[in-house]
């Protein structure tokens, strides 16, 4: 059974390499329910692997040969085999927070195996704190950054006394409900058709207006002002050529602290994470000699409702539009970084008010091209990149969540650097806190971990500078 790959999912498929492979991953912490053995971990594992019924995206396999004319495909996995799928690491002492990172920061490096379905999900234990860890990595063919957090959100449960779980490829409540009775490769092929013609009835009536909304976001960018396109980025450490080798870095922070400076300073929680994260990058580059003149840019990526709702945050909404945003790497006062970045923000949600959802689509598209074809079309090296850093927000569970009775702890999002954009900053939230992760290639991103360090003292100065402290 063969079902057709939509565009985006292809595109993927075309920019995967070995230096950039294109997978997202989460990492979660959790600890062991009360009166948990020394054979805890072995036994969840065990349970795991009892649940033989695999939810249909578990299975799909990306294929194409002379029958689909070289065009991407999506199969069933006929010889679909558990075991590679989930494994069963160990950390080596003496198991501290570093040693789990190195050993995520490892794995997140090497590709998935296009003869198999694109996911893998590792059990972990050997934590010096008794706590266990799950790390998760999917081909962004299949899911993207809001999807996988859902997915992983649809096997936990707010109640610490529910057990025999199912595990996260298999069947489970959200996927019963959603439908009971076709596989998603059916369901896929009996959508292609409809998709199609709605997408082209939408195209059409939006035909008219996509003129002048391109027209209007060129102006703009030109203008050097925030839209979904950037013609001023400068050339920084961050955008060159990157190995397959990834550093992962990850802290989270009390989201309370960071909306207590929002109010203080009549700026968003997103606005403060913006400084946070370009206040951070100015003294990371001036550590090492490398800060340019002029600010970065970062793509932030947007919700579909970003006329009312702004960049995509615990509020909701798939990240499917985006921001160039100057991160004011080149103040050297954090209230003043604050400022500039409060105002680029509030006049690129301005910028897309005047479109509808898929103008909003098309412009960043089109903004993110240079982005997305440089690595399909092998033009490393030619193609300037349009933005320095991405730094997007992923919504999660604002409620304790439990898997069969351990409680998650953290929850940090690992995702994917690319040739000319060397580091990815991705948030997420849980219960009370802000997960910070930082992924990037080993050798173009020196001493990533840094950064946490960096963002710390740079919340510190604008509590400072709110009069907070």
């Amino acid at each position: 059974m063969v079902a057709p790959m939509d565009p985006t999912s292809a595109g993927f498929m075309l920019a995967d390499s070995r230096n950039t492979p294109m997978h997202v991953g989460g990492l979660h912490l959790y600890t062991p329910p009360e009166g948990a053995g020394p054979d805890y971990v072995r036994d969840m594992l065990a349970g795991f692997m009892a649940h033989d019924t695999v939810a249909p995206l578990f299975l799909k396999r990306p294929y194409r040969g002379l029958t689909t004319g070289g065009q991407w495909m999506w199969t069933e996995d006929g010889e679909f085999d558990l075991e590679h799928h989930v494994r069963h690491a160990a950390l080596p002492k003496p198991g501290r927070v570093r040693e789990l990172l190195d050993f995520v920061s490892r794995v997140h490096g090497n590709r998935l195996s296009f003869e198999r379905p694109l996911w893998e999900l590792y059990v972990i234990e050997g934590l010096e704190d008794g706590r266990i860890a799950l790390y998760a990595k999917m081909h962004h063919a299949l899911v993207d950054g809001v999807s996988s957090m859902r997915l992983l959100q649809s096997v936990l449960s707010t109640d610490p006394d529910e057990r025999d779980m199912p595990p996260l490829w298999g069947v489970h409540k959200a996927a019963k409900k959603a439908d009971k009775s076709r596989s998603k490769l059916d369901e896929s092929i009996t959508d292609v058709p409809l998709s199609a013609v709605r997408s082209a009835l939408g195209l059409a009536s939006e035909a008219a207006g996509m003129p002048a909304a391109f027209i209007k976001t060129l102006n703009r960018s030109l203008r050097n002002e925030p839209t979904s396109m950037s013609w001023f980025a400068p050339k920084t450490i961050l955008n060159k050529n990157i190995t397959g080798a990834r550093r992962f870095a990850a802290e989270d922070w009390p989201i309370e602290r960071i909306k207590s400076v929002g109010k203080a300073t009549g700026t968003s929680l997103n606005d403060v994470v913006l400084a946070m994260c370009g206040g951070a990058l100015r003294s990371y580059l001036l550590e090492l000699d490398a800060l340019p003149e002029t600010p970065l840019i970062s793509m932030v990526p947007v919700g579909l409702k970003a006329k009312q709702a702004g960049i995509a945050s615990a509020e909701g909404g798939n990240a499917v539009g985006s921001i160039m945003v100057k991160l004011g790497t080149h103040l050297e006062d954090p209230a003043d970084r604050l400022q500039s970045i409060h105002d680029d923000m509030r006049s690129g949600k301005e910028a897309l008010s005047s479109m509808t959802p898929m103008q909003i689509v098309a412009m960043a598209a089109i903004g993110n091209t240079p982005t997305i074809l440089t690595p399909m079309l092998r033009l490393q090296g030619i193609a300037r990149p349009p933005y320095n850093v991405v730094i997007s927000n992923v919504p999660g569970p604002r409620n304790r969540m439990y898997l069969n009775g351990a409680r998650l702890d953290g929850m940090y999002p690992v995702s994917i650097p690319v040739n000319g954009i060397a580091l990815n900053i991705t948030c997420t939230s849980y219960v009370d806190n802000l997960a910070f992760g930082f992924t990037g290639c080993r050798r173009t991103v020196p001493h990533l971990q840094r950064l946490l360090v960096h963002v710390e003292n740079e919340l510190e100065s604008l509590e400072k500078a709110a009069a907070l402290t």
